[in-house]
């Protein structure tokens, strides 16, 4: 089989830059699913190469953000690529949610609009055009009005120009912040130094909601702002690394995978439905992550679609503001990465919300029960005595919970971490041996109860 395989639904070859590039993405923009142009790969699916891939780049952008409507920007990536010592472009297109998307020069009609049929790409009819337009989205960010007109951005210009950008006086026609008639988009409104729009972090000390150790909004500023103040919080706080140091080697291992939940955080944020005046959620429990945000994917070929990277954002205009500040790579990058390391069934749908759940990795919890860490110098013991330190870390909490239980014996378990400095499920864990070697005993119910120590 050849390099790229065979032109079909969502694939399409050109040996060099044509003048129907447009009519070519409007198909893949009509599309469910979008699809991939390769500029330099001839019709047998073999690298040729193209020149001047910079220059090359540009004008393709340019075209396509000034040739077709509704705008397209946030919907199309251009990437340079490298096979078999021939450079190429790869235009990746996502399926917009504006249909029917046309061209400019010809409007809303058979000559204007077309659709991917097999591996070509053909005219819509006019009652196709009738009704996609009929149903097109009309709460979209870019068309309801901000609660607000006084608005600033110099937390967006500052996070542009850390990303080398410069935004100019017509910032705000250009990112498309304003509405049909001039004034500021709810996009706009989510983006300014100052918005009513905030973000729940919410820690609690078991596997439910019912012991809620802390809860803190993250927000009323620039959306990019408030995604990096959870990143901040997840990343650097709540998936801390357990160490243990063997005889052999440092074991180190974070709760959750850190590729796999940056790109489920963004996500929640970028694709929430901020129209329906619900916003992100991040649940933290003793053995799970859960990720909530608003929004709607139905059951069958959209759920597919969905896993399969098939990006269409709900917001465009905040996927290429985050795109041009580097806080994403490319349409549909992240849920591949997502799904390498947990399985679909880590994601629940609702009639309202996307809920993602991933659990605590089972073998950096089982590090963290064994305690205290070991010191450096164990590393020059032997595997037997390595076992017995970890057995006697994992004694010295087991001891610490009993003397604090002696002092006070209506402690929660949320107190005895904090005050031991070790996590709510090592408490638990540990508790449980007690119990089961007759050391320690719950007296009454969970609440209104006290601890006895044997």
């Amino acid at each position: 089989m050849s390099r790229f395989g065979i032109e079909d639904s969502t694939t399409e070859f050109k040996v060099e830059l044509a003048d129907t590039l447009e009519k070519e993405v409007v198909a893949f923009l009509n599309s469910a699913k979008g699809g991939d142009i390769y500029i330099g790969v001839d019709d047998s699916g073999h690298a040729v190469g193209v020149d001047q891939t910079d220059e090359l780049q540009l004008k393709i952008k340019d075209r396509l953000k000034n040739n077709i409507l509704p705008s397209c920007l946030g919907l199309f990536d251009v990437i340079r690529e490298e096979h078999d010592g021939k450079v190429i472009i790869k235009i990746i297109t996502a399926g917009g949610a504006e249909k029917p998307y046309y061209l400019k020069k010809y409007g809303m009609s058979e000559k204007g609009c077309f659709l991917r049929v097999g591996s070509a790409s053909e005219p819509m009819p006019v009652n196709m055009i009738e009704q996609l337009f009929a149903r097109r989205t009309h709460n979209s960010l870019s068309l309801i009005r901000s609660p607000r007109q006084d608005l600033r951005f110099e937390q967006l210009r500052i996070f542009y120009e850390e990303s080398g950008f410069e935004l100019g006086d017509k910032f705000s026609a250009n990112l498309e912040l304003l509405t049909e008639d001039g004034v500021f988009n709810l996009a706009a409104y989510l983006l300014a130094d100052e918005n009513g729009n905030s973000v729940q972090v919410a820690k609690y000390a078991g596997t439910d909601r019912v012991d809620l150790l802390e809860s803190k909004e993250y927000g009323y500023c620039c959306l990019v702002k408030t995604c990096k103040q959870v990143l901040d919080r997840l990343e650097g706080i709540e998936n801390r690394i357990i160490n243990k140091i063997t005889p052999t080697t440092r074991i180190s291992r974070p709760l959750w995978n850190p590729v796999a939940l940056r790109e489920a955080v963004i996500n929640a944020i970028i694709h929430n439905d901020y129209a329906s005046d619900l916003v992100p959620k991040f649940e933290v429990f003793s053995d799970r992550i859960e990720i909530t945000s608003a929004g709607i994917v139905h059951a069958g070929r959209e759920q597919e679609d969905f896993f399969a990277g098939y990006s269409m954002p709900r917001n465009k205009t905040l996927m290429r503001i985050f795109k041009d500040l580097e806080l994403v790579e490319y349409l549909g990058s992240g849920m591949p990465r997502i799904l390498k390391v947990y399985p679909r069934q880590a994601y629940c749908f609702s009639s309202r919300f996307i809920r993602t759940v991933f659990p605590m990795d089972p073998a950096a919890l089982e590090l963290e029960l064994s305690g205290e860490t070991p010191e450096k110098g164990s590393e020059k013991s032997s595997e037997k005595s390595s076992e017995k330190s970890s057995e006697k870390s994992s004694e010295k909490s087991s001891e610490k919970i009993l003397r604090l239980l002696e002092e006070s014996s209506q402690l929660t378990i949320a107190e005895m971490a904090a005050e031991l400095g070790i996590t709510p499920r090592a408490i638990e864990k540990n508790i449980k041996k007690l119990q089961d070697a007759g050391q320690l005993k719950r007296i009454g119910p969970d609440k209104g109860g006290h601890w006895e120590v044997q």
